[in-house]
């Protein structure tokens, strides 16, 4: 069984070049390399905007702010690259280091209000996956979090990785949620795949 992760999952709508993909090998052999790969399907998940843009139905959605408190001087405000960049850019709020094939909590020093009805995930960022296999793990915040935002950084590579105050070390990606009620039932609706589970579409 192979311990193979897909690391970088953000493709930007400004994004020109040929989408590839980081491949991380947990096994132990040394195949991190970035993929070519084809885009097999066209949905996409749901991203939420803020500003103030007009437009056709531009009133059936109240306008979002992403309301964001200093817990210190030394914080810096999470900011976007380019006009359609999907991420806000999350910043180390003090030096760090992830030591060789292990990981690191590093701190934002950020309070961060998500708005009602999404979620903030919390991902990597391609500079730091492909050059450094540098991944970003448990980045899920809640809409009801109100504690100070941490980034927990896993190193891949053999050597030393070493965070300065200010680096820009992840990105952060509001996305809408559904919190449907749980309804328990006797049986499910068949389907083609029906249990099929890990490796049954292919490796």
């Amino acid at each position: 069984m192979e311990a193979f992760e897909v690391s970088v999952g953000v493709v930007e709508q400004d994004y020109p070049n040929r989408a590839s993909v980081v491949g991380i090998d947990h096994a132990g052999t040394n195949v991190d390399r970035m993929l070519p790969c084809q885009t097999r399907s066209r949905r996409y998940s749901s991203i939420c905007s803020f500003g103030n843009g007009g437009g056709v139905g531009a009133g059936k959605e109240p306008v979002s702010l992403l309301r964001v408190k200093k817990l210190s001087e030394k914080a810096f405000l999470p900011s976007r690259a380019s006009p359609l960049s999907t991420g806000y850019d999350l910043s180390s709020a003090a030096e760090a280091k992830v030591p060789a094939r292990g990981k690191a909590l590093v701190p934002t020093n950020l309070s961060i209000a998500i708005p009602e009805g999404t979620y903030a995930r919390i991902a990597p960022r391609s500079g730091l996956a492909w050059k450094h296999s540098i991944d970003v793990g448990a980045g899920v915040i809640d809409a009801d979090y109100r504690g100070p935002v941490g980034v927990i950084l896993f190193n891949h590579s053999d050597a030393d990785f070493q965070v300065k105050a200010g680096d820009r070390i992840a990105q952060l990606i509001i996305e809408k949620i559904m919190t449907p009620d749980v309804l328990e039932v006797k049986d499910l609706d068949s389907t083609l795949r029906g249990e099929g589970g890990f490796g049954s579409t292919g490796v």
